[in-house]
């Protein structure tokens, strides 16, 4: 039996703001100690899956490579970049072609969302090979999770019989109202919809063939106009392989999910109940849920360096990305979420943190995200391939920005028409390339970069560079970068 995983791992998080944003969303949030998207990898490798496609985000990819490069053991990976969102059925539509060119219809695909908190691998392990076996013998197969109270947030499956086998599907419920909720509850016969699912390559694509041929059809011309390149791996991965997809054909895939698309119109459905514990961790009080409670109730979720003083404080979850050393202190407060970053803070009930996504509406619909205030879209430190870049003050003519750079990495040779730049490393040593003179920096010492000048830094010493950039000039935008050479393969 051959099985691969297909991760998704896409969506912005909106109900974890501020912690998720659009530029590094919920898969790469830490629980547990690792990340979800590394757990999910892991929960897959467990069930014996040495190929791994990953469907993300274009901008994704080098975030993506480097969590794979920390892993101790990293699978084989192939990468699907998607260059603007799409939905679940086009993700494992795309997947399954890409599976039966390389591995045939009889490859069994484990398809795992890649922002589910699962801490019961061995159990998930069982449940997951008995999906396999269901789905050698020609049936789709979805995970149901057996629900622990009304919840309105999720899909809900209906079966036969109260129990804990395998059994066919009756039919798939949208996320129904309370007093619906606590009607499926009772029964016994309803179960959440996980968006885990399995079934082999070939049954999957006979039911796109079937139930939607217009997705099928699009996926495959999106498959036909896509470039396929094998990239050395960062870190003790295995060689990886990157698709891209051109943007126009790739954005005629309709938006759907898999769900709609396929598992409510086939006749072929099986759910196995899920025995694991699971959890989507879609808001805060979910995550506070995934957290050990002290005595009073109360959740920490924080840097190392972070700090928090609870005083009379109970039943709170505390969030602090402080980047830096921070007290966050309570007193007299109890059932709240609090989130501290750099740049934003949440505050909110737990009965109300559902309604964090209207937060990020409200603020995109202030323009918030126009610079300098880019709150939904950018955490206060951005990854790059290179480093992370965070900004420390900006106003009107002037920007400050801490840069990283790790070890035998470099930015782009690049320059700027309407910025000029000052350097000062306060930490490692590097070489800073001013037109065609290369000038070894180190800490204490100061590079002037003037306008439209070309310029590149790249880190040649054995330990990470910190740099303090002040950029100067009447526009301080990102997308003021001419990019000449790039090792990323960025434009």
């Amino acid at each position: 039996m051959k099985i691969v995983s297909v991760i998704l791992s896409g969506g912005a998080g909106t109900r974890l703001w501020p912690a998720s944003r659009q530029a590094y969303p919920k898969p790469f949030m830490k629980l547990g100690g690792s990340a979800l998207l590394e757990q999910a990898i892991t929960r897959g490798q467990a069930c014996g899956t040495d190929d791994v496609y990953i469907v993300t985000n274009q901008d994704h990819l080098f975030l993506t490579q480097g969590l794979l490069a920390a892993m101790n053991d990293p699978p084989r990976v192939r990468y699907l970049l998607e260059p603007k969102g799409r939905n679940t059925a086009p993700a494992i539509a795309l997947a399954a072609l890409a599976c039966q060119a390389a591995q045939g219809d009889d490859a069994v695909m484990l398809v795992l969302p890649a922002d589910h908190l699962i801490p019961d691998t061995e159990t998930f392990v069982a449940n997951a090979l008995e999906a396999a076996r269901q789905a050698l013998q020609g049936h789709l197969v979805v995970f149901g999770i057996h629900p622990t109270g009304p919840e309105t947030g999720f899909g809900y499956i209906e079966v036969a019989k109260v129990g804990r086998q395998a059994q066919p599907v009756l039919k798939f419920v949208e996320k129904p109202d309370l007093e619906t909720a606590q009607e499926y509850l009772a029964t016994g016969r309803y179960y959440w919809n996980s968006g885990m699912f399995c079934f082999t390559v070939g049954t999957l694509l006979s039911a796109f063939a079937e139930h939607s041929p217009d997705v099928l059809h699009a996926a495959r011309e999106a498959m036909a106009h896509a470039s396929t390149q094998q990239h050395p791996a960062m870190g003790p991965a295995s060689p990886e392989s990157v698709t891209r997809f051109e943007v126009h054909s790739f954005g005629l895939q309709p938006d759907i999910s898999i769900d709609y698309a396929v598992m409510e119109r086939a006749g072929n459905v099986t759910m196995v109940p899920a025995r694991f514990g699971w959890s989507d961790v879609g808001t805060w009080p979910s995550v506070a849920r995934a957290h050990s409670a002290d005595a009073s109730g109360n959740t920490l979720g924080t840097a190392d360096d972070a700090d928090w003083v609870a005083i009379d404080t109970t039943d709170t979850h505390v969030h602090i990305d402080s980047h830096g050393h921070k007290v966050v202190a309570t007193v007299g407060v109890k059932d709240l979420v609090i989130v501290d970053t750099p740049d934003a803070l949440l505050i909110t009930s737990k009965e109300q943190a559902q309604n964090v996504k209207r937060v990020v509406d409200a603020l995109k619909e202030r323009h918030v995200d126009s610079p300098p205030h880019q709150t939904t879209l950018l955490p206060a430190a951005v990854q790059r391939p290179w480093g992370t870049y965070a900004m420390l003050k900006e106003e009107v003519g002037y920007k400050v920005k801490r840069i990283t750079v790790k070890p035998g990495q470099s930015l782009s040779l690049q320059y700027h028409h309407k910025r000029a730049e000052h350097w000062v490393v306060v930490r490692g040593h590097g070489d800073v390339q001013i037109g065609e003179t290369l000038h070894p920096t180190g800490p204490g010492e100061y590079r002037h970069i003037a306008l439209n000048e070309k310029h590149r830094l790249s880190n040649t010493g054995d330990e990470e560079l910190v740099l303090i950039e002040v950029q100067c000039g009447d526009y301080l935008g990102e997308d003021d970068i001419v990019r000449l050479a790039d090792i990323y393969g960025r434009n």
